[in-house]
């Protein structure tokens, strides 16, 4: 029976979707502005898993994404100016380059990490229509109104807005994260579509490089309607078994996804909200004055001491899974040199195990319940290493250990029986004995070496370990 946390309503609850075995899930996925950084892969991650643990328990899972690549601002508060328009400016491209830039960065980050891609991927930019229809179908409905800044959702035309955040709306004033535009009827109202500057009357404001014609006038759709939009047309329903994304979504975005839709559909719009916490580095926020922000590009480059390897992508994937998703983590680079250690140790027991066989129910078990019980890893991980140091055959421990890889994402079936070429073999052992009498640069130079011809070396405590690149 899997058990997972419910945003909505505030509990632990039995799994139970719409149209079992069937589950579709919606992941609000990145605003391709600027760089992803180890702070939301973490959440990537924790989609990943969940969409795993689904597979595992045998549901047929439809996963779909949005790109965010317009209407997004930089305040939550319906101003400011697009991240999209900002992040053109600052890389000095069109909005069109640093978007498709900033996909391929997130995408490549996540097949570093071993990330499933989604079944469908869906870009805002690419479902202006349909977010025009949906404004319209609110407007019918005498949701909306109009100010000089654009067309705005009512929210007191909306009861229990707050039904997500719990957030109480008399206590809600103008300020921090909520701004009054002038013309808003009240601080929760948000835009469903702004409309775009004039150049000759916003004091030389410059045109906007996304805008679109529309009934309502010249502009671009406010960030929360493409959502509600591409998860119902994606999915194919208007009520979604998961929604997921990070805990800052809930008061703002989120809470607004659930108002236009519900009142467009008059559905409920999500069954379980799955929302997942925030990433630390040194125990502080991760800040650009602070210089703590890592790209999983960063954490693959990071400067090693003489003799010792780099860090791998897995090794991240591994330390992510130490924290439960619904608790702050916090990165050091201690933590991940100890991540890499553990997975080095896990590959180098798995080495020499016999071909799989029947497993051991025991620990498999175990391992469903942990996972089972809103997806706590930590306790899976606990259970692995359980296993490794049992007293079961290798071929028993194979077999399990790979059925909850399934799970880890930690590529262990691929570590197993690697043929490598003698020419290599011989760099290894060559390496072994530049470190033996301690030439640790020579040693560093011929792991270099190595490397470009497509093999890492591991340092363990029982010698060295190759594993192809990319396996």
């Amino acid at each position: 029976m899997l058990k997972i946390y419910n945003t909505l309503t505030k509990k632990v609850e039995e799994f139970k979707p719409i149209n079992s075995p069937k589950v579709n899930i919606y992941s609000c996925g990145p605003t391709v502005y600027d760089y992803q950084h180890i702070g939301h892969m973490r959440r990537y991650v924790g989609d990943d898993i969940l969409i795993r643990v689904l597979d595992f328990n045998n549901f047929r899972v439809k996963h779909v994404m949005n790109i965010t690549d317009v209407g997004h601002l930089v305040s939550d508060a319906d101003t400011g100016e697009d991240k999209m328009e900002k992040g053109a400016r600052k890389f000095n491209k069109t909005v069109w380059e640093i978007a498709k830039m900033f996909e391929e960065q997130f995408f490549a980050s996540a097949k570093a990490l071993n990330i499933k891609k989604p079944d469908l991927v869906m870009h805002a930019t690419d479902y202006i229509k349909e977010q025009i229809v949906f404004i319209q179908a609110l407007e019918k409905k005498g949701y909306t109104y109009k100010i000089d800044d654009g067309i705005y959702f009512d929210t007191s035309k909306f009861s229990n807005y707050n039904k997500l955040s719990g957030q109480n709306l008399k206590d809600m004033k103008a300020g921090a994260r909520v701004e009054m535009v002038k013309g808003k009827k009240h601080p929760s109202d948000f835009a469903l579509w702004k409309f775009s500057p004039n150049p000759s009357t916003s004091s030389g404001q410059p045109k906007r490089l996304m805008e679109w014609e529309s009934p309502f006038g010249i502009g671009f759709p406010g960030w929360h309607i493409e959502c509600s939009t591409m998860a119902i047309k994606g999915l194919e329903t208007e009520t979604l078994d998961i929604h997921t994304g990070g805990i800052d979504h809930i008061a703002i975005h989120h809470t607004n996804e659930i108002v236009q839709s519900e009142a467009a559909t008059g559905k409920t719009f999500v069954k379980y909200w799955m929302h997942h916490n925030f990433l630390l580095v040194d125990g502080q926020k991760m800040s650009k004055s602070l210089g703590n922000i890592y790209t999983v590009e960063d954490i693959i480059k990071k400067a090693m001491p003489a003799g010792r390897q780099g860090f791998e992508p897995l090794a991240l994937r591994y330390l992510y899974l130490q924290t439960h998703y619904r608790q702050e983590a916090n990165f050091t680079f201690e933590a991940l040199e100890s991540a890499q250690t553990a997975l080095n140790r896990l590959r180098e027991n798995i080495s020499n195990w016999g071909k799989p066989k029947v497993g051991c129910a025991e620990f498999e078990e175990r391992f469903l319940q942990a996972i089972n019980n809103d997806l706590n890893m930590p306790e899976a991980l606990s259970i692995v290493w359980e296993l490794v140091k049992s007293d079961y055959p290798t071929s028993a421990k194979a077999e399990s250990l790979f059925k909850m890889d399934q799970v880890l994402g930690l590529n262990l079936g691929q570590d197993q029986k690697l043929e490598v070429p003698e020419e290599i073999m011989k760099m290894v052992k060559e390496r072994e004995e530049l470190r033996k009498i301690q030439s640790y640069h020579l040693a560093d130079q011929m792991r270099g070496r190595i490397k470009k011809l497509g093999y890492n070396v591991l340092d363990t405590e029982k010698g060295s370990l190759v594993k192809k690149i990319g396996k």
